[in-house]
């Protein structure tokens, strides 16, 4: 079982992220939850160019990645669980969903701390929300979550099947949340007990400096609701809510080199979203 999840984890990975892309992508043209101003033809390359920069970053500087990280705490004996014998249909749950948690905290601090949120705010820049949204960081955001999360895998001594586990679930919630999508609202009442929903994550995207300070989950919608950071429904409704922050609003700015650049532009408006009138 370690073999396999070692030398097949790439394509379990890119399986399931090509699976769960087609899946949203065909639902956003089919069910649509907000008309869309600014089309694809322009989004899309720039969001997609993205997506294969930080995963040449990504594999360059962290050749390991998570689960090489996994398996290297398991064989040196790293970490709580390489520590304390419980069984693995304990371990495996328990380690994904304090995962799960400490991206929350992650993305909490990329919101409170003003240099994290230079690099953040692209994330946010975004002047439309759908499933390529939530493929959209900063390839410097990128190498910093990853020091975070494999810096906690060595802590947990995380198994490598349950961080294969995480990756593909974060990866997969992460593009079904930012789905534009209509989901009835008694499902979506219902699935937020268990996934943050496109519903719940499209706030977090609001211009509402106190709407993007909320909602901070990707996968397990849990910590919102224990932290008080859950906001349930945006003030001016799902279809009249403005997205994106104050700053990089022309559409010129979704170009992949102007994005690359924002968080070095407008110094004296670090965080400015912090500063928006409520």
């Amino acid at each position: 079982m370690p073999q396999f999840v070692m030398t097949s984890e790439p394509l379990i990975r890119l399986g399931c992220f090509l699976g769960v892309l087609l899946v949203m992508a065909f639902w956003e043209l089919l069910a649509p939850r907000r008309p869309q101003v600014i089309g694809r033809v322009l989004r899309w390359p720039n969001n997609f160019g993205l997506v294969v920069l930080n995963t040449l970053v990504v594999r360059m500087v962290f050749p390991l990645a998570g689960v090489g990280i996994a398996f290297f705490a398991q064989t040196k004996g790293l970490g709580l669980f390489n520590i304390v014998q419980l069984p693995a249909w304990f371990i495996i749950p328990v380690a994904v969903v304090l995962l799960d948690l400490t991206i929350y905290g992650q993305h909490v601090a990329f919101h409170a701390v003003p240099t994290l949120w230079r690099l953040h705010r692209m994330h946010h820049a975004d002047l439309e929300f759908d499933v390529t949204t939530g493929l959209r960081f900063h390839p410097v955001e990128i190498l910093l979550s990853m020091v975070i999360k494999l810096a906690a895998i060595i802590a947990l001594g995380a198994p490598p099947v349950a961080v294969l586990v995480f990756e593909v679930l974060l990866n997969a919630t992460s593009m079904f949340n930012h789905g534009n999508v209509a989901l009835p609202l008694g499902l979506d009442r219902l699935l937020r007990l268990i996934v943050v929903t496109p519903d719940m994550h499209r706030v977090h995207h609001s211009i509402d400096r106190r709407e993007t300070d909320s909602n901070f989950g990707f996968n397990l919608p849990w910590w919102d609701r224990m932290f008080g950071t859950y906001r349930a429904q945006p003030v001016k409704g799902h279809e009249l809510m403005t997205l994106g922050i104050e700053l990089f609003r022309d559409p010129c700015e979704l170009w992949l080199n102007r994005m690359l650049l924002q968080p070095l532009r407008n110094p004296s408006r670090v965080g400015a979203h912090r500063a928006d009138t409520p």
